[in-house]
């Protein structure tokens, strides 16, 4: 699981890197756990964008990834841990005793020939699932539900990974990646251990190219527009690109946009600004 730098053969690459893939163990991903995804080009229902600078990307299978963990009280063996084209973390397929095969999403530390399970008596190892209340105060967690039975929702992105920081009644806090305390119920599920593939967060694309291949479409700044294409377009000269809007003149960049009063009960500490100490 490290980082590959390529020589600057040629301008794109000059400033590119990748994974090495050392920790891929299988290339081709089991057939019956794949399903086809149908593109969009982010367009709704309409057939009018409603979220601009996507399209295109490399055509992809979906992996369908077990986030509930409701095999309970059954154990599984670690059979090979695999690439995700459509996810950051690397995911591990695992062979149930019953004969059943998941996906999961794999954790630091998982490797081939590993046992794991969901169980309330789990031991506390990488890729064991428990409910909250099981899991001791201060263990580092991945995977973890908002409400019971919907399965996981909450840090599962590539090096992700919370905290568990207190039990209070039916009431677990866990600190979020993103520094946010939230209260969860305790019998909501959560995996042990943090989210493989840690270093995703230090590739460096390298060229424009390559951003096309994930689905990226470009993205052209509002100050580089015309006044009738941008409210911070136009001027003679570079402008400062003070009170960012959108094109439509909402506030953006910072402007709150949650509003979700029937959970907001649920957040003990909101998460930090960036720039704010």
């Amino acid at each position: 699981m490290g980082i590959k730098v390529y020589k600057p053969r040629t301008p794109g690459r000059r400033n590119m890197s990748g994974h090495d893939f050392k920790e891929i163990t299988k290339t081709t991903p089991e057939k019956s756990l794949t399903a086809p995804i149908k593109r969009t080009g982010a367009r709704g229902n309409n057939g009018r964008i409603t979220m601009r600078w996507q399209g295109g990307g490399h055509k992809r299978k979906y992996r369908i990834i077990d986030f509930k963990r409701n095999k309970t009280d059954i154990p599984a063996t670690v059979a090979s841990i695999e690439y995700d084209p459509n996810r950051s973390a690397r995911i591990a397929l695992l062979n149930y005793a019953d004969g059943e095969k998941t996906y999961i999403v794999c954790p630091v530390g998982l490797n081939v020939g590993d046992k794991i399970i969901t169980s309330e008596t789990a031991d506390i190892k990488p890729g064991n699932c428990l409910t909250l209340n099981s899991i001791p105060t201060g263990t580092i967690i991945h995977n973890i539900e908002m409400r019971p039975g919907k399965g996981a929702q909450m840090a599962r992105g590539a090096g992700s990974s919370a905290t568990l920081a207190a039990k209070l009644g039916k009431y677990c806090q866990v600190r979020l990646p993103s520094g946010e305390v939230r209260q969860v119920l305790s019998v909501c599920k959560a995996t042990i251990g943090q989210v493989g593939n840690t270093d995703n967060e230090n590739i460096k694309i390298g060229k424009a190219g390559r951003s096309r291949w994930l689905g990226r479409r470009p993205r052209v700044r509002g100050m580089a527009m015309n006044p009738i294409d941008h409210p911070l377009g136009g001027g003679e000269g570079v402008g400062k690109g003070n009170h960012p809007m959108t094109p439509w003149g909402k506030p953006c960049k910072g402007h709150k946009t949650r509003n979700n009063k029937s959970t907001d009960k649920m957040i003990v500490k909101r998460r930090k600004r960036k720039g704010k100490k």
